[in-house]
């Protein structure tokens, strides 16, 4: 059969399925309408959730710990996105906004070390090193807000990362028990973004999931005194 003959074939099977009767194309516009609805609820609640705890470097309250996300590494090195979170947090900290940073990433691998490359960085940008504490165990956001709270003992934070996820961010870092503000970082509207925005609404889904069941990080483990260890060195 040719390619046109297939296409007819399917066409006219498609329109098999359209209701016959108006009272039916009625409630397949409405099921339609419903399914578009319930696929929104979870972005919906996470902007409604992060919006109102979204601040800038400079306006955002003070906190005893400032919380950056991993975004990729390029060559060992912190992706350009990652690089503008730490940019940020270590704007943070010479402005007296937090005294720790907690760098939480992914090293599941041994040739992949997500936060020994954010530690690098941010001390190479005036952060001293015994201010970093790393979570290598941070391989989604609910696991890091999780982990933040359970293992490092964080009760409050400034969040950092990039417009597009800081929302689901804050929402997550909630309702694991972590009272936050976020920095938006700002970044290009390029193809990296509008990738990352697609993807925060099928990630929105997951993390209503999460908040609403808590579910135990990927890697729990033992409590990790660094953060209380940090702070106290602070001062």
């Amino acid at each position: 059969m040719s390619g046109t003959g297939r296409l007819r074939r399917f066409v006219a099977r498609l329109l098999r399925l359209v209701p016959r009767t108006r009272r039916g194309r009625r409630r397949a516009v409405w099921a339609a309408v419903a399914g578009c609805v319930l696929a929104l609820l979870p972005a919906t609640w996470v902007w409604a959730a992060g919006s109102p705890r979204v601040r800038t470097v400079e306006d955002v309250p003070s906190a005893p710990v400032a919380i950056v996300f991993g975004a990729g590494l390029w060559d060992g090195e912190p992706s350009p996105y990652l690089a503008h979170r730490l940019d940020a947090a270590a704007r943070l900290y010479r402005a007296g906004k937090v005294r720790v940073v907690l760098v939480t990433g992914d090293n599941s691998r041994t040739d992949y070390d997500e936060p020994d490359a954010m530690r690098a960085y941010l001390t190479k940008h005036g952060v001293p090193g015994d201010r970093i504490v790393s979570d290598f165990a941070g391989f989604d956001t609910w696991d890091s807000c999780a982990r933040a709270r359970r293992v490092f003992g964080v009760r409050q934070a400034v969040l950092v990362s990039q417009g597009f996820h800081i929302r689901r961010a804050l929402a997550l870092c909630g309702a694991a028990g972590i009272e936050a503000y976020g920095v938006g970082v700002p970044a290009v509207h390029d193809v990296t973004w509008y990738a990352g925005g697609a993807r925060e609404v099928f990630a929105a889904g997951k993390a209503a999931f999460d908040a609403t069941v808590r579910p135990g990080p990927t890697f729990l483990g033992p409590h990790e005194p660094g953060v209380e260890r940090a702070l106290a060195e602070a001062g």
